[in-house]
This record gives C-alpha cells, sequence and structure tokens, in this order.
C-alpha cells in the first residue's frame, strides 16, 4: 500500500466511519511489517464492526 493510499483509508476511516485517531495509530503500530493488514487488526482488537470492516474492503476496491 502506497502512502498516499494508506493516508486516504486514514481519512476515510476517521471521516467517513468516525475511527477515533488513537485508534487507528494502535493499529497501525500492529502493522508496521504489513500495512495492508489495517482493516483486520482494526477488526481483530474490536475498533471496527463486521459491517464496517466490509465497508472498508468496499472502499480499499473501489480506490
Amino acid at each position: 500500500m502506497t502512502a498516499t493510499k494508506q493516508r486516504q483509508l486514514i481519512d476515510f476511516l476517521q471521516g467517513d466511519l468516525a475511527i477515533p485517531a488513537d485508534a487507528i495509530a494502535m493499529a497501525l503500530r500492529h502493522t508496521e511489517q504489513a500495512p495492508s493488514t489495517l482493516p483486520m487488526v482494526l477488526w481483530q482488537y474490536g475498533l471496527v464492526t463486521l459491517d464496517q470492516l466490509n465497508r472498508i474492503f468496499d472502499w480499499l476496491e473501489a480506490a
């Protein structure tokens, strides 16, 4: 995932899904080796619902 796409994803998470910045920051710390796993880490830690996870994947597919 490019830095630009990751920034766009973070903007989507905060703007459209209202995921708090500190939750995203925590998930990013757990994905340093594989940034593309960010959506799954957010879900595994209970920071997004399954519905939100599906919306994230839809956004990633369309982006």
